[in-house]
């Protein structure tokens, strides 16, 4: 398993952030050849279940998760969003975290560890950077995005 972690701080109040940042279908915008679809009615909460497929036509892939915790960020606490990939090709899990950073914006940290099925354990450290760099840009442009 390949575990990462990206960290940003944002002018966004932590509730902005969060909002932002657990828009499942806006992630499929932010990560290239992606569309993610919730597959359970809103609002989000732990249970919400959602598919994200990448690729093209029979070269392209399922990444299902489910959100097994879900405590949106509140007065004076941080909120954390934990999924679990249960894919045939990628497996794993992913905890989103949002703060104050103490100057009314916020501080995300997203940690992820992921297996790709056929992918040997002497290739995670580069299975860690290409998730660093994937899904910073996707944390990068979820919190750009209005």
């Amino acid at each position: 398993m390949s575990l990462f972690r990206v960290e940003r701080t944002a002018p966004l109040a932590p509730e902005e952030a969060w909002r932002r940042l657990t828009d499942w279908p806006a992630h499929g915008r932010q990560v290239p050849l992606t569309r993610t679809r919730v597959l359970t009615p809103g609002p989000n909460r732990a249970g919400t279940r959602f598919t994200a497929r990448t690729g093209l036509g029979r070269l392209a892939f399922d990444d299902p998760m489910e959100v097994v915790r879900w405590e949106p960020p509140a007065a004076g606490r941080s909120g954390a969003c934990r999924l679990e990939k249960s894919g045939r090709l990628v497996r794993g899990w992913a905890l989103v975290e949002v703060g104050d950073a103490g100057d009314g914006g916020s501080r995300v940290v997203w940690t992820e560890e992921l297996s790709v099925r056929g992918v040997p354990r002497v290739f995670d450290p580069v299975l860690a950077r290409a998730g660093r760099y994937l899904f910073g840009r996707a944390v990068d442009g979820l919190l750009r995005e209005g």
